[in-house]
Order: structure tokens, then C-alpha cells, then sequence
């Protein structure tokens, strides 16, 4: 199958015309049109008005779409149909492609398949049991088209469904000005396993997909609001399995602290799983799924209300031993880990010895964990700045 983009864009195209936003004074005008490709020089996706019937797909009405069924504006061995997930095209050689528009992946259909009963990779007997189930509906298709711009965390919820997989080729459409730049639009790409092509561009689906690079450990610092949780959100967006590991309080008693640990909570994928834990080199240790540990800094401040190290400098050996514990499993994981930490000692010096021992040991066991991690990156007001 040959898929050739005429557009990769939203409705508006990128630049949007007469926006003023950042994004959008960037890229040359006509830089993305609206999305359409073309498969075999022969069926166009979205179809034009008039190709075909208005139908239905993923339970939302008004979207552009050949009924299931209606072949017959088709070319001989194509066949089209609405999904739960979008719109499947299969061709003569039986390859598959599907087209998730837009307006779907927010929809009903999106959020009963991220309602998944494990939240950890299914055995080997439980993987057989689903593969069977997969290769009964097609398997993974050869190629996937979807806005990951708006949700990044659909192609998760594919991935864990064996919808998509190694083979797959999965290519961002929609893209608009809801990313800053061209180079952003790429950082993003290579951290979902996905690519975003330039309009005008093909693909061929017996070609072999780019191999997906991950950081096996990764370091966000940054201070207060810089936007380093989200971007560790990012990193992990489009795995199929992902466990939140929260190692704040809960904030009982505190309003305020409740709604931003409520915040995170409804900004996270719905089928990632969440361990509130403060045992966190065991949790490295066995963990079966990538982590995203947050945050570091309320970990260390735990480890002192455990020690009882605020006041009593004796008992702050204590926390080092668990540092040492953390930064050994950590050197150890299989896994993949993003964690978040706070970039402490920016400000003034701490009028308590207490909290001098906090920023320090917090600032020791950042260096510790750099040490040992491929990617660390400071997070200032949204932005990224890699450290060597």
C-alpha cells in the first residue's frame, strides 16, 4: 500500500491564516494544508463531498465516511467501513490502514477502550488468549493515521490493544498550531514512535517503520509551575502501559494541595495505573510497566517525616540509607522511568537547619540520579534544556 499526503494539517491548515499566535508566524503560508491522502493513486481519505454516503464513525454524527458496506463507488478488492475506532481500509493485497478523524478521539468509543481491566502487561497465556482475539479481528494494521496532537494517549490505548504494534506505521494528522514549532512537532514524534510527513510526501507500507528510541531513565528537574510534570506526562503519552507513581500526600486537610494533586490526577491517560507509595526503590525494583515517579523533592520530604530527620540530625543518616537504596535501583531497573525532581538551592539560604538538610539532600540525590540516567533535562517555563 502507498499512501501519498496532499495534507497533513487541521481544517485551517498551519499556519492558520490571519493568526497571530507563535506558532503560526513561524512556518511559510501553505506550509500544511488540510488533511487528504491518497492510497494507490485511488481512494482518497477523507473522501471529497460527493464521493460517498455521510455516515457515522466511532458513534459520533456528521463525520465524512463510506457506510459499512457501500462498495460500490470503490475500485474492485478495496473495502471501506466505520469502526469503533475510525475508518478501516483494506486493499487487494490485504493490507490495512485506519483513519481516526479527528472528532473522534475524544468521543464515547475512545473512552470505553481506555476503561482496561489490567494495568500491567497481560502473561504470557492472558497475551496468547488476546492475540487470538486481535488476529480474529485483522491484527495490527500497516499503517495508522490519527491527530495525536489532540491525544496522544489514543495511540497507547491502540498499542494495548494490539491494534498497533512494531510494524505498524503510525503517522500524526491534523497538526496545527497547537504545537509551537516544527522542531517541537518532531521532539514529539520521536517520543510516541510516531512521524509527522511534510505534505506532498509518501510512504510505502511494506517499507519497515523507524525504530523507536526511548532514554531508559530520565531526569526532569525544574522548579515550582515550570511545566516539568506535564512534559513528563509526554514522555510516557503513548505507551500502552504506564503506572503513576505519586509519592506527595493526599491532602487531606489541605484544599488547596487536593486540587492540584486532582489536577494531575484527571490530566493523566485513564488507563494508566496510579501506586501512591513512599516505598520507592522496592517499586522500581519490581515493576513490571515504565513508571513516572512524582516527584523526588516530596519523596525526600517524606523520607525526613519517616526518619523524623527535621529536627534530630541524628536521625538523618536514616534518609541517606534510602537514598542509596533509590539511586541502586534506579542504576539496576530494566524498565523505563521518567521522574521528577525539584531543582532546589536557586534561592535564598533555608533559615532552618531541617530544611538546609532537605535542600541538600534533595540537590545530592539529583547529582546521584543524573549520574546514572541517559536523558536529563531542566524544565524552565515550558521549555526544555538538555544537560550533558
Amino acid at each position: 500500500m502507498r499512501i501519498r499526503f496532499i495534507g497533513t494539517a487541521g481544517p485551517d491548515g498551519w499556519p492558520a491564516p490571519a493568526c497571530a499566535c507563535a506558532s503560526c508566524a513561524t512556518p511559510p503560508p501553505g506550509h500544511r494544508h488540510p488533511t487528504a491522502v491518497l492510497i494507490d493513486d485511488t481512494v482518497r481519505l477523507p473522501p471529497a463531498a460527493g464521493d460517498a454516503a455521510i455516515g457515522s464513525v466511532g458513534g459520533k454524527g456528521g463525520t465524512t465516511a463510506w457506510r459499512e458496506g457501500e462498495t460500490a463507488r470503490l475500485p474492485p478488492g478495496y473495502r471501506l467501513a466505520t469502526t469503533a475506532d475510525g475508518i478501516a481500509l483494506t486493499t487487494p493485497d490485504g493490507s490495512r490502514l485506519l483513519y481516526i478523524p479527528p472528532s473522534t478521539t475524544d468521543g464515547p468509543s475512545f473512552q470505553a477502550t481506555t476503561d482496561a481491566a489490567s494495568a500491567s502487561p497481560p502473561d504470557a497465556e492472558s497475551s496468547s488468549a488476546e492475540s487470538s482475539g486481535d488476529e480474529q479481528r485483522g491484527g495490527s494494521y500497516e499503517v495508522v493515521l490519527l491527530d495525536l496532537l489532540g491525544s496522544p494517549e489514543r495511540l497507547g490505548v491502540l498499542r494495548r490493544r494490539g491494534v498497533v504494534d512494531e510494524r505498524t506505521h503510525v503517522v500524526a494528522v491534523g497538526i496545527d498550531h497547537r504545537v509551537r514549532s516544527a522542531a517541537e512537532l518532531a521532539r514529539r514524534m520521536a517520543l510516541w514512535g510516531a512521524r509527522a510527513v511534510p505534505d506532498g510526501a509518501a510512504i510505502d507500507s511494506a517499507e519497515a517503520p523507524v525504530p523507536r528510541e526511548r532514554a531508559r531513565r530520565t531526569l526532569l528537574l525544574g522548579g515550582s509551575r515550570s511545566g516539568k510534570s506535564a512534559e513528563a506526562e509526554l514522555r510516557l503519552a503513548a505507551e500502552p502501559y504506564v503506572t503513576y507513581v505519586a509519592t506527595g500526600p493526599k491532602g487531606r486537610g489541605d484544599g488547596e494541595w487536593a486540587t492540584r494533586v486532582d489536577a494531575h490526577r484527571r490530566r493523566r491517560p485513564a488507563h494508566w495505573a496510579t501506586v501512591e507509595t513512599t516505598a520507592l526503590a522496592e517499586t522500581i525494583e519490581l515493576a513490571r510497566t515504565p513508571l513516572l515517579v512524582d516527584g523526588l523533592g516530596t519523596w525526600v520530604a517524606a523520607m525526613f517525616d519517616e526518619c523524623d530527620a527535621w529536627e534530630d540530625p541524628a536521625n538523618r543518616e536514616a534518609v541517606a540509607r534510602r537514598c542509596e537504596d533509590l539511586v541502586a535501583a534506579w542504576r539496576r531497573t530494566p524498565q523505563r522511568v521518567v521522574a521528577v525532581s525539584d531543582e532546589v538551592g536557586l534561592g535564598v539560604i533555608p533559615a532552618t537547619s531541617g530544611i538546609r538538610a532537605y535542600r541538600d539532600t534533595l540537590g545530592s540525590l539529583n547529582q546521584r540520579l543524573a549520574a546514572e540516567s541517559e536523558d536529563v533535562t531542566l524544565v524552565v517555563a515550558g521549555r526544555l534544556l538538555p544537560l550533558q
